[in-house]
């Protein structure tokens, strides 16, 4: 009789469980998508990416898939701020459980977060890595700060930052790297300083510096990008 009990309640269990349905998976693993982490550019702050963030919104992105990291854009690349994106990546992969993120960066942010991927152990926790605009090797508008910016001296060509970047693999890794640059880019001089060897370099268009955050044409091609 206990036995029979017990398969009674074992078989309503089992009947319960298939009227339910599949069980759910965790709400992250749902969407589907890495945390992306946003990265504003020289003189700027996170709110730059108002029109990005609702287009990755409307892809589907989660409250919790989206991040935005703000910095002084006046310190140093390689000293400062790629340290402190490093333990910006590690609190966002502890809240979110992802084993890597996504970055996207615009100008200046290129630098610390391409050097914190080189030289910060980055290779292992990043996906994707998007750069907008980004003076990767260097601008000479920056020629007109670098006398009393250490971010100008950084974004400068020829500056020690911009030759330790350029050292040996430009794209070291498994990390995807697109960049995105524009032939009337008026901060970036060369224009063909965005493109990296091994990147996925595409043009953008006749757009100016900011004009890159916005356009939608970009937009399309960065939610391409993350697949």
């Amino acid at each position: 009789m206990r036995r029979s009990v017990s398969s009674l309640l074992a078989l309503s269990a089992a009947l319960v469980a298939l009227l339910a349905g599949p069980q759910a998976a965790p709400a992250r693993a749902a969407a589907g998508h890495r945390p992306v982490i946003l990265v504003h550019g020289y003189n700027a702050d996170p709110g730059v990416w108002g029109s990005l963030d609702a287009r990755l919104r409307a892809a589907g992105y989660a409250d919790g898939e989206i991040f935005r990291w703000g910095y002084d854009t006046h310190q140093s690349v390689n000293e400062v701020l790629a340290g402190r994106f490093a333990a910006y990546v590690d609190d966002v992969r502890r809240r979110t459980g992802a084993d890597r993120v996504d970055i996207v960066a615009h100008s200046y942010g290129s630098l610390p977060t391409r050097w914190y991927v080189k030289y910060g152990g980055g290779t292992a926790t990043v996906a994707h890595w998007i750069s907008l605009a980004g003076p990767n090797h260097g601008t000479s508008v920056a020629w007109a700060c670098a006398l009393w910016d250490q971010a100008c001296r950084d974004m400068s060509p020829g500056s020690w930052v911009q030759n330790r970047l350029a050292e040996g693999d430009e794209t070291p890794g498994p990390v995807a790297y697109t960049t995105f640059w524009s032939n009337c880019d008026e901060v970036i001089n060369p224009d063909d300083s965005v493109p990296l060897t091994g990147a996925d370099n595409r043009p953008a268009g006749c757009l100016k510096h900011n004009a890159l955050l916005t356009d939608d044409g970009v937009a399309r091609g960065v939610l391409a990008a993350l697949a």
